[in-house]
Parts: structure tokens; sequence; C-alpha cells
């Protein structure tokens, strides 16, 4: 399989370092805006990097990227980069007739009267409206396939096959134990998308009801994380699992909460409150005249690089799925997880382990399209697609996931 990767920051760099370990691959062109990065991306894989190349493309250019896909007969493309290049990406690899993955979605936009009781543009809504045209074209656009979402659906999907008969709830639930020397303040992922998913309305679906939003980081819960993490607090963050699951799996309830802790809480509210997780851009003056930025942007300039920090990082990450309902007339609930100690990613892959946990699943994908194993057209989430050979593969890449039931 010949693959375009497009973004060659933390998770894409992770990528490479997965798939350079694997037979399926035989040629990935790492681009990204940044020709120095990827060129940096394909100098660290050493020895393995003979499969992999470094070019640069603008991610907003779809001319450009669909060029870059047909002069390289590249079979897939995998997007790699911020939510808010998906749409072009994603329609780039359609036109270019190529398979696409992401681990994100295309963004949503709140409700203009009702934002947290009603739902507006919801994640996803862009692709989901042109899967006819893909199913047409006969290429699979597999979305949110990273670990939340992705793996977090996979094992949703698991679930209903053959854990229950009846599903009351399905909640994904993201812990960490994770601590950073020497920064009172350095996301493990990137600030862009944590302010999105953080600061947008959480998304809830109920049976009959469907979809509908709430206030940001409401409904607390205090859940126990497996292997050594402990008792988090999460709360309801906007994620693309609960716009996913219900499409393909039988569900009262899903939601999706996080572990962010007070202190993170109150640094994002402030963010909102300055106005600097704005997207939009003002003008500000400049050594050469007025320049206009966007006050995210500058705020993500100001944090250190997520890629950096895994020298400094010590600790866990989740992420996992609890499941509530019933099997063979009988009340159960469990919860799947994956659990990635930093200590180890670092070890094994010299890639931290919130950007190396996001980036093995899209390879995995990419790896059972190659072979077959998933075979499909048209936009689906991870949860379309039969969930035993991808559990398998991810303990053959020695990171297995774990079944735990509650109590």
């Amino acid at each position: 399989m010949r693959v375009l990767l497009v973004g060659a920051g933390g998770v894409g760099t992770a990528a490479t370092r997965i798939a350079a370990r694997r037979d399926f691959l035989s040629h990935m062109v790492v681009a990204d805006y940044n020709l120095a990065r990827a060129e940096a991306a394909v100098a660290a894989l050493g020895e393995h990097g003979c499969r992999f190349t470094a070019r640069r493309v603008d991610a907003t250019d779809e001319a450009a990227v669909r060029a870059l896909l047909t002069e390289e007969r590249c079979d897939a493309l995998l997007n790699a980069t911020d939510p808010r290049f998906v749409m072009p990406l994603f329609t780039a690899a359609r036109e270019a007739g190529t398979h696409y993955l992401d681990m994100a979605m295309s963004l949503s936009a709140p409700h203009p009267t009702a934002p947290y009781e009603q739902c507006g543009v919801k994640l996803g809504d862009e692709q989901f409206a042109q899967a006819a045209s893909w199913e047409r074209a006969g290429r699979l656009a597999l979305v949110g396939m990273g670990v939340e979402p992705g793996l977090s659906d996979v094992f949703a999907r698991y679930a209903a096959d053959e854990l229950f008969d009846e599903i009351e709830e399905i909640g994904v639930r993201d812990g960490a134990n994770l601590t950073i020397a020497g920064y009172d303040f350095a996301p493990s992922f990137s600030i862009w998308t944590t302010i999105e998913e953080c600061l947008n309305p959480p998304v809830v679906y109920e049976k009959g009801r469907g979809w509908f939003t709430t206030a940001p980081f409401s409904e607390p819960e205090v859940f126990d994380f497996p292997d050594g993490i402990g008792p988090v607090e999460c709360v309801n963050v906007e994620h693309e699992e609960v716009l996913l699951i219900p499409r393909w799996v039988d569900a009262r309830r899903v939601t999706f909460k996080y572990g962010l802790g007070d202190d993170f809480i109150a640094k994002l509210r402030t963010l909102h409150e300055l106005g600097l997780d704005s997207t939009a851009r003002v003008t500000v003056p400049g050594k050469d005249g007025p320049a206009e930025v966007s006050p995210r942007d500058v705020v993500a300039a100001c944090l250190p690089d997520p890629a950096t920090l895994g020298d400094r990082m010590t600790g866990k990450t989740c992420a996992g799925t609890w499941v509530k309902g019933t099997k063979n007339g009988a009340a159960r609930e469990v919860y799947l997880y994956h659990v990635v100690d930093n200590a180890w990613s670092m070890r094994e892959y010299g890639s931290q382990a919130v950007l190396w946990q996001t980036a093995i699943n899209p390879v995995i994908a990419l790896e059972l399209i190659a072979g077959g194993q998933w075979k499909a057209t048209g936009v689906l989430g991870p949860e379309a697609l039969p969930p035993r050979p991808f559990l398998d593969l991810l303990g053959t890449y020695g990171s297995p996931w774990g079944l735990r039931e509650q109590h």
C-alpha cells in the first residue's frame, strides 16, 4: 500500500515510526506545510526510512494535494492535521480516487439560539453529506480513526457484537495520571484541538430524543481508571464518538467524558473569557506594520509542542469505553480499555504516550484495508467495520487491550 500522510507533527511522526515496522506499507509520502518537519520525521527513521519520502504540501490546497496523490500513485490519504483541515483533504482524496482516513472529523458549529440545548452543525455533518459520492466512487472514507474517536468506537462495536444482548449506555471515558515536569500548563495534545472540543457544547445521545447539547464540563463523575491510574473526575466534552456510535450501534444513551481536572478547566475558561480561544483573526501591531493573527494560534505558539514533552512526562494514559446493559437476561457492566505508559512509548518509539496511542490506530486500520480484512465504501466510522481483526492486530503490534468487569 502507498500512503500519503499529511501532517508531520507529533501524531504524524509517531505514525511513521509505527508504520516503519510493518510490512504492509510499500511506501509512505510524509507531507507537511513545513518541509523541514517532514524531512525530520523521515530522517528519524534511520535505516527503516527507505520506504519513506518527504514532500511539502499545503493542506488547504485541494488541487496540490490531489496532484500529489496522483503523482505518488497513493492508495490512501492519512490525515494527521488539525480538524480545520479535514474538508480540503477529504475532498482531495475523493477527487483523486483514493481511500481516506482521519482522526478527527469536520468541525461543528453551535446552534445559533440554543447552543446548550440543541445541536447546530454536528461534528462530521459535512463529511456524511458526501457519503453517496464516496459510495459511487467505490472508495472508503474512514472517519474518526484515532484512539478517541477510533479505538473507543471499535470497543463499542465489539461490546455490541460479543458482550451484550441489549445496551443501556455506552460512555467513552478518558483519564490519565500524566505529569509534565517544568511546566504549569502544557497540554499533552494539540491545544488547538483541545480548545475546540472542550469549549464547544458537549453532545449527548439518547434513544428517542436523538442528539442534544449541554453546557461545557457538565455532569461531572469520578471514574476509576485501571493499571494504577485510579479515580479521576470526568466531565462531558464534545467528541466524535457520540456522533458516530449511534449510527451503527443500538444503545439507549451515548456519552463522552474526559478527565481534565479543575486547574485545566479553569485555564480553559480563562482563555474563553479573554477571547483567546477564538479562531477569528484580529489585527495586532508588528515590526513590518499591522498583522492579522488568530488568538487561538497565538496560544498554540506560546505553549510547548506536545511532541517535545516526552522526556519530561511521566505516568500513563487510558482510553476506553464503558458499557452497561444485559447479557443472557443478567445485568452486565464492563470497561474496555487501552493503557499506554509514557516510559514504554518513549523507550520503544521515542514518542510520548498520548501521541503514540493516537497514531497506532490509523496505522492498524491501513493494514486491515491493505490486507482486505476491512472492505467497505462510503463514509464510515470505525464501529461500522468488524472489530475482532482490529483488536487482534492491536495485540500483534505489542500494545494489547484490556477488559474489566465493573462491580
